[in-house]
Parts: structure tokens; sequence; C-alpha cells
């Protein structure tokens, strides 16, 4: 099978690349490498330089690629920067995402793989609860909207086209290769700063020192695991929430990084952040009967922990 794989290059991308290599398909990745990197990306694999927002680019790319399916990872991924510039946000998740459409509708692409989110989609999740693929979405951001936006288009092309589209709402996904300089990935920064002696940023939820926000942390080795599942037809749901369904907050993550590397690095805790959501937890049954137990979080952390001490 032919995978076209969107940021490709990226986090994300490029442990669904390996997964897709692993199980005997052909990838090949669509990166603009803005965030992206051309080291993360497997020998032998063709790339495609392109911007999604670049519309004659993308078509070209996908006519060329020829994939059976698309996994589409490419995103301006980070809440923060989507309230700081919504037109941004919009740009890239939605109009890029329009002209990605496009392009697999041109070229007869037979499945659309979407990497969506969650945390942002679902907005607050009440104390006690988890929040299904049923529950009621609640965006609270740029980037939740457009994400919930390019999700119902997608459902547009299924009726009107014929194109075939599989959902998956990512928890807050960390691993190896994730980019410790972006705004995303609070696991990765905290190891850096830890690596460093630097403080660790805690973020409080409603007021100081009271441990930050609540988060459900998913291993990437899961992530790409459920996309190649999703990509060869094999996950039963057309929506997928990707997650452990287990509550960790800021301050229990820094303790835990903390132990991992041995750094004395200080905690320095910091207002509540705009935009962020208090308590984001998902449920993980359907994941579950699907793929299995989610990797737990000290299984997970301790596979990064040897990634990043051995950079």
């Amino acid at each position: 099978m032919r995978v076209l794989v969107t940021g490709g290059a990226g986090f994300i991308g490029s442990h669904v690349v390996a997964q897709a290599l692993s199980g005997g398909h052909e990838p090949s990745v669509l990166d603009n490498f803005s965030t992206g990197k051309r080291e993360n990306v497997p020998p032998g694999v063709r790339v495609f330089e392109c911007d999604l927002r670049d519309r004659e680019a993308t078509a070209r790319a996908i006519r060329e690629a020829r994939p059976d399916v698309v996994s589409h990872q490419a995103a301006q991924a980070s809440v923060p920067v989507s309230m700081k510039d919504p037109r941004l946000d919009a740009e890239v998740n939605l109009l890029g995402g329009l002209n990605l459409l496009e392009a697999c509708r041109a070229s007869q692409v037979k499945h659309v793989v979407f990497a969506s989110t969650g945390g942002a989609i679902y907005g607050e999740v009440p104390e006690g609860e988890r929040a299904d693929e049923s529950s009621p979405c609640r965006p609270q951001s740029p980037y939740g909207i457009h994400k919930l936006a390019f999700e119902q288009l997608l459902g547009v092309y299924a009726s009107a086209y014929g194109l075939k589209s599989s959902v998956l709402r990512y928890a807050n996904v960390y691993g190896p290769r994730q980019d410790p300089h972006g705004e995303a990935g609070v696991v990765a920064i905290f190891f850096n700063q830890a690596r460093a002696g630097r403080p660790l940023q805690i973020f409080s939820r409603r007021a100081s020192k009271d441990g930050g926000c609540v988060r459900d942390y998913t291993f990437v080795a899961d992530v790409a695991r459920a996309n190649l599942l999703a990509m060869t037809g094999a996950v039963p749901h057309p929506l997928l929430n990707v997650a452990s369904g287990q509550p960790t907050t800021t301050l229990e993550l820094a303790q835990q990084i903390l132990a991992l590397t041995g750094s004395t690095s200080p905690l320095v805790h910091a207002a509540p952040r705009l935009g962020d959501i208090e308590r984001s937890l998902l449920a993980s049954q359907r994941f579950e009967q699907t793929l299995g137990t989610p990797t737990p979080l000290a299984v997970g952390l301790a596979e990064t922990a040897r990634y990043y001490l051995e950079q």
C-alpha cells in the first residue's frame, strides 16, 4: 500500500512513517520542514518538500506520490500560538487541509486518516469524568475550532465524493523525537530543561501552586500504531480517541521527569495560561478494544528519558 504522510518529518509523522515501513508498506513524506527534520525521515523514503498552503504544489505532490491512503499529520499544533495568531492557525489547519482534500479528490485517493485533537475539541472535562467519542465538542481555542471544522469537512468529502476518512483524536502525545523548542510538547520541554539544570515552569490550573492542569499523556508509539491500523482499515470506528485515560497534573509530570533524569532543577509556578483547558481527560475504552492496553506513563517516560539522555 502506498502511504503519504503529511508532516512526515515531524515528531508524530516520522513515527507513523516508521510504522508503515515496518508493516511492509511504501511510505512517502510531504513536509515543509518548518519544524520537521530531514534526519527523522528514514533512508530511501521519498520526500516532497511542500507547504499545504500552496495549492498547486500540494496537488502536484499528491499526483506524483499516487498514494492509496494519506495520513494527515501536518499542522500548526500549538494552542497558545493559535490564540496569538488565529489567522495562521486557520491558514495551516483549515485552508491547507482543504488544499489537501481537493488534491486527494482529484487524484482519487481512497482514504484519509486525520490527526485531530481530543483535548482541544472536547474542552473542559468535569471532575470524575472522561470524554468519550460521543461527548459534546466544546473547543475553546482557534486550534480546537479549526480541527473540529476539518473533521466536519471530511464528512462532506465522504458523502459528496466518496473519500473515506478516519479521525483520530489525540490526547497529549509525547515520546522520542519530540521538539523541546516548541510550545506543544511539555514533556520534551521538561526533559530539555531538566538536563540543562534550568527551572521547570508549571502553569497553574486556577491558583498558584495548585499542581497545574490535568492532562492525558499518550505515548507516540501508541499513536503510530493507531494510524497504521486506521490506514489498513483495521479500526472499525470512523472516530477514535487515542489516549491513555489516566490523569496527570503538570506538577506530577515534572516530578517524574526530575526523578528519571536525576536533575535538581527548581520548579517555578506561574499564572494560568491563556487558552489552557484546566482538565482534559479522554476515555480510552474504544482504543483498548482495538489496540490493547495503552502504554503506561512511567514506561513511556522511561523510554523517552533514554532517548533524551543519549542526545
